[in-house]
């Protein structure tokens, strides 16, 4: 339906509502339920709000309502439901599209309900109109309480409304064309108010303590009478222009006239004096052209000097998601006898409404009776009313509610939650920018008002101003905040109007910082830092007496000798009893048939306490329990034996957990809530300590927040001169204070500087002039010393790069080692150009991973690889990339190559093998399998298990093939490496082979964390511990677990989750990185128990050395016989090849007397896809028959994925 054609029902409804004589209208009978009708049809208008747009073109308030309003007030039903129509009509179009439409035709209708909106917002500029509201709003309010009915108080409250929707419409400000003291729409709208004496009543509600209930809508109200005035303007109206004015005025003329006598002599320059015959064209030399010759010039000489190759070209279109944010409000100078009565106006509220006001306003925000977001309202009256106190006649006393410490408060709360959302909430991040540029207003002038109070003759007043400050420069909280708007300035949401309002109240709070230190002498400030406190381990005696402490061979020997002579007595007593003890724990995670060693650990530290008569009980009890394989030795065991093999137990160095014994659960459960509740008082701990303005100072030093400067600096024209101040005092702290010019050496900085002093006017900027001067002098004397100082000018620098640009560089390689890797000495750079100069030449080979196996001193590849371009051996870092072919596509040929190749092998033993060793197009064995899976050849990957043959120990997967897990961590391991490089290990399938590839294998957790603390990743990996040691404890409280993600809220650990070193150790610990577009960070699965995810933890802090030891493979020998056969050297050497070295042993076959063993495998590393492989887990939790007694190491998780 056309908008322009008026509905057939809306527009009898409108004739029937009366017609327009002269100046006198006339209604009709059915008025009122025409009255009615409008609004019932506005109720049920469409989105396009075509009701409303209708009876706007119809010009129905103008030519109807208005005239009812004022003719027929008597008729107080007609009256009322006037202003209910009215009331709707004039809501502002925000309201009524919920917010500014992104859709072309909804921004259509948009705009055109706006556009009615200022038509009614003219047509209400008249004093017999208001005059009439006035009248209705006396009589309503001379009512008493206990005679004012329920639609009386209605009828205030619309009338409230109606005002507020006309004066909340927005001016047009293309349509007005109005100039400064020029009376707009809006000032004619104020004087009609003024007029007909609504100013005297809502200075009247907002004073009477029984009209409380309207302070939020008389609020509202004074806000958008003053909007888009300036408070300390309106404060000297009348007074007469002071002398400070008027040179301020001399010296922007001054200004001016110097740009233009400046531009009429360029001009006068250009031009000359008589015609030439001879243009000519003209050869640039040293300037080229498109192609690639010099370029020539067209034009004269004289417009050489303007030559850009920018020129005729169409700009760039900036994306509308990167355009800096539009100044939404604007300054204007109303009319002289408007702004008098809005000075007057203020005054008054001032002496009589205000702290009655403000308090009443606080008072609903803090109970919420208010509305959403109305504690804007509440600040901008804070920051207008105590500016034009300040400015008119400084009186503390007139906004003493506001002028406390709780206000401070208020407005820091209320700023922190308006960042806190700009920053998650990004689809109204505009929005949230504008309500922290209220917040940010009310801050400045808090501390302009606390400020001004320093320099009343007051004694009284000075004190309350040292209180104040005492309170606020002691919170932690008022020192960071300026830091923290400042790194998330964000020129895109938030206007250049903020940048200037934050720098101006930085440098008032900084000034005034400055001075309280210097008047006290020694500050003392809140410092608060958030600690996490680490849950107690309950630790039981055997623990401490064993597990501590580590004894030499001599102490056990001597040791034993007590020892042996109670263990005589006590296997000769028949009365020992086995029954009491229970070498296993019936409550703990781990299976019975898992806790052997920890039953042997038991039997150690009762060994060791000099309970033998309970190690023997214990020993007895455990050979009942597991009495397969003899680990404990077989039932007729003779009492010498027994001996013998106490005797074993006793020195064999067991691995022991680092966790805590589960044998009083309730007492630990019982610490653990109360732990918890103390973590949850003592989050952060709070501390006192020396304020130091320096240190504070340093904070600043930093390119986000120098940045921030530099952009305000650019439009140094439009600055006042105030501001201009407020940003060059910044960098001169910075530069002298600080010795930190070098932050200032930056290529769009110097070219600000140029356009600065080549600027006619430069005179009338002295300050900035002298300081530009000052940083290019330093520069210059820097640069005569490191002559890479211009090449630095292309970059934004932090503190680091500064001080080694000017002490040198290199100079930061002497941190602590925590921080940094170790330094190369003289020998280890001969030993690597010796390695890299042998080693570069030949074909095939990874440059880095040779001289990696051959450095004495343990490095990483990265740091091998950042040191060869340190000394000039190589060019970039990318000449360094690992080898790949790196396919990501299948074509058609090569599905059908894969095809066939499975039809082939899918009866061999090793079906995938065989397929990698015979495809064209080589791949990762991860590659493959997953295009096999969607191909629909195979329907699971089980089918693709190697399958092994029958062996003298049996695995525990049927028909000999590996173990889901295997297979899951080849895969696993192969996608971290390139697919070239996955490709050469699974060529090197022999067992020889794999002993020379030893080297090259994956890293474990623990050598991965020990290289990544060695590359400054101490704090990350702690980070990562904690959230490890913090995602088991909710596990095991909730008793249910659910994919955890690893949110990095520092730029350390930000960086660290980018490095791909750490990202391979968080996929050695089992954690899931994002499994498509929706996830962002890792995540811990929620298949890990609270133990494994303990377990994981402690491997992060633990050393190689100490990993290795936790390793060990033993084997109990009777008669202390210590060297193995031959077949045990055979079968242990094909052991080295299983995956982290499990706890095993095998039984010579044929040994007379079924003779046992006691010793150490060392640990082997994996061998991707060796054909020597044997399970893991499997074959560790389970011994077979025909074994020697085996203790099996702590038992290892195999971590997949969720999805899998």
């Amino acid at each position: 339906m056309d908008l322009y054609m008026m509905n057939c029902e809306l527009l009898a409804t409108c004739s029937a509502l009366g017609y327009l004589e002269g100046d006198a209208y006339h209604k009709e009978p059915d008025c009122l339920e025409s009255v009615k009708d409008l609004i019932r049809y506005l109720r049920y208008e469409d989105e396009t709000r075509d009701v409303r747009q209708q009876l706007g073109a119809a010009q129905i308030l103008q030519s109807d309502l208005l005239p009812i309003l004022a003719q027929h007030r008597q008729d107080k039903p007609l009256f009322d439901a006037v202003i209910r129509l009215m009331v709707n009509l004039t809501q502002p179009a925000l309201l009524c599209f919920g917010s500014v439409p992104k859709e072309p035709s909804m921004r259509h209708h948009f705009l055109q309900v706006l556009t009615y909106l200022q038509a009614y917002k003219e047509a209400f500029a008249s004093e017999k109109t208001f005059g009439v509201l006035s009248e209705t709003l006396y009589e309503l309010l001379q009512l008493g309480w206990e005679e004012r009915q329920e639609e009386d108080n209605l009828l205030i409250e619309r009338i409230l409304l109606l005002v507020r929707n006309i004066l909340h419409v927005p001016a047009d400000l293309d349509q007005e064309k109005r100039i400064d003291d020029d009376a707009s729409v809006h000032d004619q709208l104020l004087w009609a108010i003024h007029l007909s004496g609504l100013d005297d009543l809502l200075l009247f509600l907002a004073s009477s303590p029984a009209e409380q209930q309207w302070s939020l809508h008389v609020l509202e109200i004074i806000s958008l009478m003053f909007r888009d005035q300036n408070p300390e303007q309106l404060a000297r109206v009348g007074q007469g222009r002071l002398a400070q004015e008027r040179s301020a005025d001399v010296a922007e003329l001054e200004m001016l006239r110097q740009r233009e006598m400046a531009e009429k002599k360029a001009r006068a320059l250009q031009r000359g004096n008589r015609h030439s015959r001879f243009g000519g064209s003209y050869i640039v030399q040293g300037l080229k052209s498109i192609g690639e010759r010099d370029l020539i010039f067209h034009k004269g000489l004289h417009n050489l000097q303007n030559y850009s190759s920018d020129l005729g070209k169409q700009p760039r279109r900036i994306p509308k998601r990167h355009q800096a944010a539009q100044e939404l409000s604007t300054q204007h100078r109303s009319a002289l006898n408007v702004r008098l009565f809005l000075r007057d106006f203020c005054s008054e509220f001032l002496e009589n409404c205000y702290n009655r006001l403000m308090g009443a306003v606080k008072d609903h925000l803090l109970r919420e009776k208010a509305q959403e977001h109305d504690e804007t309202y509440y600040m901008w009256a804070l920051a207008f009313f105590m500016a034009f106190n300040r400015a008119a006649s400084f009186r503390p006393g007139l906004v003493s509610e506001t002028l406390s410490v709780r206000s401070f408060h208020f407005i820091e709360k209320n700023l922190t939650n308006y960042y806190e959302m700009m920053l998650t909430d990004r689809k109204e991040a505009r929005s949230w920018a504008c309500r922290m540029h209220l917040a940010l207003k009310a801050y400045q002038e808090l501390l302009a008002t606390v400020n001004e109070m320093d320099m009343s003759p007051d004694e009284a007043v000075r004190e309350s101003s040292r209180i104040i400050k005492n309170n606020i420069f002691y919170m932690m909280e008022y020192r960071e905040l300026f830091l923290t708007l400042f790194r998330k300035f964000d020129e895109r949401c938030q206007p250049r109007s903020f940048l200037r309002d934050l720098v101006e109240t930085t440098h008032l709070f900084l000034k005034m910082l400055e001075r309280f230190c210097r008047s006290r002498g020694n500050l003392m400030v809140q410092n608060k830092r958030k600690k996490r406190k680490k849950k107690k381990k309950k630790v039981s005696d055997q623990t401490v007496a064993s597990g501590n402490v580590s004894y030499s061979a001599e102490e056990l020997e001597a040791l034993w000798q007590g020892l042996a002579e109670q263990l005589q007595c006590c296997t000769q007593d028949p009365e020992l009893s086995v029954d009491s003890m229970v070498p296993f724990d019936a409550a703990s995670e781990i299976p019975v048939e898992e806790q052997r060693v920890e039953a042997m650990v038991r039997i150690q530290d009762c060994l060791l306490a000099g309970r033998a008569s309970q190690a023997l009980s214990l020993l007895r009890s455990a050979r009942e329990v597991w009495p397969e394989g003899d680990v404990f030795g077989f039932p007729n065991i003779s009492p010498e034996e027994e001996m013998q093999l106490l005797k074993q137990i006793l020195s064999a160095p067991l691995p022991r957990q680092q966790e805590t014994e589960e044998g009083d659960r309730e007492e630990e459960e019982e610490e653990e809530e109360e732990e918890e509740k103390e973590e949850e008082l003592q989050v952060v701990q709070v501390s006192e300590k020396e304020f130091n303005f320096l240190d504070y100072l340093k904070r600043f030093a930093c390119s986000t927040i120098v940045r921030a400067y530099v952009l305000l600096l650019r439009s140094y024209q439009q600055n006042s001169a105030h501001t201009n101040h407020c940003v060059v005092k910044m960098l001169h702290r910075l530069a002298h204070d600080l010795k930190m010019e070098a932050l200032l050496f930056q290529l769009s900085v110097f070219f600000l500087f140029n356009r600065l002093l080549s600027d006619p006017a430069a005179g009338a900027y002295k300050e900035l002039v002298t300081f530009a001067k000052y940083i290019l002098s330093k520069f210059f004397a820097l640069a005569t010393v490191n002559e890479k100082a211009f090449v630095e000018l292309l970059f934004w620098k932090n503190t680091a790069v500064v001080r080694e640009m000017t002490e040198g560089y290199g100079t930061l390689d002497g941190r602590s080692s925590s921080c940094r890797a170790a330094a190369w000495g003289p020998e280890e750079e001969a030993q690597l150009r010796e390695l890299y100069l042998t080693h570069k030449d030949v074909e095939g080979q990874d440059v880095v991973e040779a001289i990696l196996a051959h450095l004495n001193t343990a490095r990483t590849r990265r740091q091998v690889i950042h040191h060869l371009v340190r000394l000039g051996l190589a060019n970039s870092v990318k000449d360094f990339q690992r080898k790949g072919t790196h396919i990501v596509l299948w074509t058609e040929d090569q599905e059908q190559e894969l095809q066939r190749l499975f039809e082939e092998f899918q009866d061999s033993d090793d079906v995938l093998g065989h397929i990698m060793k015979n495809i064209t197009a080589k791949r990762s064995r991860a590659r493959i399998v997953d295009k096999l899976l969607a191909l629909g050849l195979v329907a699971e990957r089980r089918e693709l298990y190697k399958k092994r043959k029958k062996k003298l120990a049996p695995s525990s997967t049927p028909d000999g093939e590996d173990s889901p897990k295997d297979f899951q961590q080849d895969l696993e391991d192969e996608e971290d490496l390139p697919e070239e490089e996955s490709e050469e290990e699974d060529e090197k399938d022999e067992f020889l082979e794999g002993e020379q590839a030893h080297g090259h294998c994956v890293l474990s957790a623990a050598s991965l964390g020990q290289d990544l603390r060695q590359e400054g990743f101490s704090v990350p990996l702690l980070w990562l511990q904690n959230c490890l040691l913090r995602a088991a404890d909710d596990r095991e409280e909730d008793g249910c677990s659910q994919a955890v993600p690893l949110v990095p809220l520092t730029e350390e650990n930000e960086e660290a989750m980018e490095n791909e070193q750490f990202q391979q150790l968080l996929r050695k610990l089992g954690i899931r990185p994002p499994a498509s577009v929706q996830e962002t960070f890792w995540r811990i699965p929620a298949k890990l128990s609270p133990t494994q995810l303990r377990r994981v933890a402690a491997s992060l802090s633990q050393s190689k050395e100490e990993e290795e030891k936790l390793q060990p493979e033993l084997r109990l020998s009777i008669n202390g016989e210590q060297g193995p056969s031959e077949e045990d050297q055979q079968e242990n050497f094909l052991l080295a090849h299983k995956k982290k070295a499990g706890l095993e042993s095998m039984e010579e076959e044929g040994a007379a007397g079924g003779k046992e063993h006691l010793k150490v495998v060392p640990k082997k590393r994996q061998l991707l896809d060796s054909d020597e492989e044997e399970e893991g887990d499997e074959g560790r939790s389970k011994v077979p028959e025909l074994q020697a007694p085996v203790i099996p190491k702590k038992k290892r998780y195999q971590i997949e994925d969720e999805d899998e």
